[in-house]
C-alpha cells in the first residue's frame, strides 16, 4: 500500500486568553482548547528561517496587503498538493471535506462561533462581499426592497466591496450613503457622530437602511473602528443587516463574533494570521437559504458552508491548513495573542520613531491601530494628488528596496488638517509590522525619507520605472 504525504498534524486548538480590547476588539476568555506547552519559545534565528524564502534586502513593511506565510505552512500545503496529484479520487473523497470541516470547526472555536455551520470558508473577502450583496440584491429584484433605500458604508471602504454595491445593487435600485471617515481621528466619538449623520441621510424620504458595510480595520486609511458601538447604532436605528469587513483583523485583532453581533463577518487568514493565498472566512449569524457563494456547482442549494467548500476544480490547499498555521503561531509565546501584543506594540513604537524623525503625526491614537499605523509624511515632499502618493511608494520599492504604501489626504479646510514646520501634512505612510519585521525596516525608510528632504525632492520630480 502506498503511503500518501500527510497534509498536517492533528493539533489542539488554542485557547484565547484575557485580551485588553481595542476599539471592537473584546476580551476573551471563552471555549477554546489551552494551548500546547512550550518546550521553548521560537527562536530569531527560527523565525529568520521560517521566513528565509523572502526576497534579501527588501524592507517588507506592508504586510497588511499580502500577509506572509511561514516555510512549515507552506510545507504542508505542498503535502496537500503532492497528495492530491498522487491519488486524486482517494482525496476527494476522503481528504478534502473532512479537512475542510477540520479547518472550519477550528476557525468557528477561534471566533467564537455558535456553530460551525455559520462558518464557510472562501477565498477572500471580495468573495465574501459578494455573496452577501448578491443577497442584498435579490431582495430589490424580488421587491422586498424599495428604490429609496440604501447601503451605507464609509467613504474609505475596500474598493472591491465599492465595485460589488455597482455590480449588484445599484443597477436594481439600490443606493449608497458614503459616510467621511475623520482623518487624522482623535477618538471614536468622532466616527460615531459621522455614523450617526449617514443613517439618518439614509432614511431620508422614506427609505430604510437596508444593510451596513463597517470596516472592522480599515485599509488606507488604517483606523480600527469601534464597531460594538457602530452595530448598536445600527440595532437602534433599524438597520436590517450588518456586515463587517474585517479583512485585516483575525490575527492582528481578537474576534469574537458573538460579542460583535453582525450579521456577516468576513476575516482573510492570509493577511495576519499566516496562511498561504487565499483563504478567508464568512460568518454568517443566521442560517439562511438565499445566501449562496457566487460560483454555482452541484452543491447548490445545500448551505453556504458546502457550497464553498467544492466550487468546481481548483487548489484547496490554503482552507485545508488551518491546522499547521495553529502549530506555527503556539511556537510563539502566548500564542496568536502574544503576536498580536508583540505586533500592535511594535507598530506604536517605530511609528512614533518615524513621527518624531520626521516631525509629523500619527494619524490615529496608539489605541485605534492594530497591527498597521499610520505615520504623516514631511509636507516638504509636497504628497499633493494620488499620483504623487504612487509616485513615492514606487520610488522607494525601487530605489530603496523598500515596500510600504503611501496615502494621500486631502485637506479638509478645517481645524482637522495638521501641520508641520512647513506646512499641511497631506501624505501618510502605513506602516506594518509582522513578526518577521525588525528595527532596521524602519530605520532605512526614515533614512530614505530624510534623504529626500535634504536633496530637496518633491514627490512630482521623483524618477519613475
Amino acid at each position: 500500500m502506498t503511503t500518501l504525504p500527510q497534509c498536517h498534524n492533528n493539533i489542539p486548538n488554542p485557547s484565547m486568553d484575557n485580551q485588553t480590547h481595542r476599539n471592537g476588539a473584546v476580551e476573551l476568555n471563552h471555549h477554546a482548547a489551552k494551548k500546547p506547552k512550550l518546550g521553548h519559545p521560537i527562536s530569531d534565528s527560527e523565525i529568520r528561517e521560517e521566513f528565509s524564502h523572502h526576497q534579501r534586502g527588501v524592507a517588507r513593511i506592508n504586510n497588511g496587503s499580502f500577509g506572509s506565510c511561514p516555510r512549515s505552512v507552506l510545507a504542508a500545503q505542498s503535502a496537500c498538493q503532492l497528495r492530491f496529484l498522487q491519488q486524486p479520487d482517494e482525496f476527494f473523497f476522503k481528504v478534502l471535506r473532512g479537512g475542510i470541516q477540520e479547518s472550519r470547526a477550528t476557525v468557528a472555536d477561534l471566533i467564537n462561533a455558535d456553530h460551525v455551520d455559520r462558518v464557510a470558508l472562501v477565498d477572500n473577502a471580495t468573495t465574501a462581499a459578494a455573496i452577501v450583496l448578491q443577497q442584498i440584491g435579490r431582495h430589490f429584484v424580488r421587491g422586498h426592497f424599495r428604490r429609496e433605500d440604501s447601503v451605507i458604508m464609509f467613504h474609505c471602504a475596500y474598493q472591491a466591496v465599492k465595485k460589488s454595491i455597482e455590480a449588484y445593487v445599484t443597477p436594481i435600485g439600490g443606493t449608497i450613503v458614503e459616510v467621511q471617515l475623520p482623518f487624522p481621528v482623535r477618538s471614536d466619538e468622532e466616527i460615531v457622530t459621522e455614523f450617526k449623520k449617514g443613517i439618518e441621510k439614509g432614511k431620508l424620504n422614506g427609505g430604510r437602511v437596508r444593510l451596513a458595510i463597517i470596516d472592522h480595520i480599515t485599509s488606507m486609511p488604517s483606523v480600527v473602528l469601534p464597531v460594538r458601538e457602530l452595530i448598536k447604532i445600527c440595532r437602534e436605528q433599524g438597520v436590517e443587516q450588518i456586515f463587517v469587513d474585517g479583512a485585516h483583523a483575525i490575527g492582528s485583532l481578537p474576534v469574537d463574533v458573538k460579542e460583535i453581533g453582525a450579521d456577516f463577518y468576513v476575516s482573510n487568514l492570509y493577511k495576519w494570521f499566516f496562511s498561504p493565498p487565499s483563504v478567508a472566512f464568512l460568518y454568517c449569524k443566521e442560517n439562511s437559504n438565499d445566501v449562496h457563494h457566487p460560483i454555482v456547482s452541484q452543491e447548490y442549494g445545500k448551505g453556504l458552508p458546502v457550497e464553498s467548500a467544492w466550487v468546481g476544480m481548483r487548489d484547496y490547499s490554503p482552507q485545508l491548513v488551518v491546522p499547521s498555521i495553529l502549530e506555527f503561531v503556539n511556537r510563539f509565546e502566548g500564542g496568536i495573542e502574544g503576536i498580536m501584543q508583540r505586533n500592535h506594540d511594535a507598530v506604536v513604537k517605530m511609528g512614533t520613531m518615524l513621527a518624531e524623525s520626521w516631525g509629523t503625526i500619527l494619524g490615529s491614537p496608539p489605541e485605534m491601530c492594530a497591527s498597521m499605523i499610520m505615520v504623516g509624511l514631511p509636507s516638504k515632499l509636497c504628497v499633493m494628488c494620488d499620483d504623487d502618493a504612487l509616485r513615492l511608494r514606487s520610488y522607494l520599492r525601487v530605489y530603496h528596496a523598500i515596500e510600504v504604501p503611501v496615502y494621500y489626504q486631502v485637506l479638509r479646510n478645517d481645524d482637522r488638517d495638521p501641520r508641520d514646520k512647513d506646512g499641511f501634512i497631506t501624505g501618510y505612510v502605513r506602516i506594518s509590522h509582522q513578526v518577521y519585521n525588525t528595527v532596521d525596516d524602519y530605520q532605512r525608510l526614515k533614512t530614505a525619507i530624510n534623504k529626500l528632504l535634504e536633496d530637496g525632492k518633491i514627490c512630482s520630480g521623483l524618477p519613475t520605472e
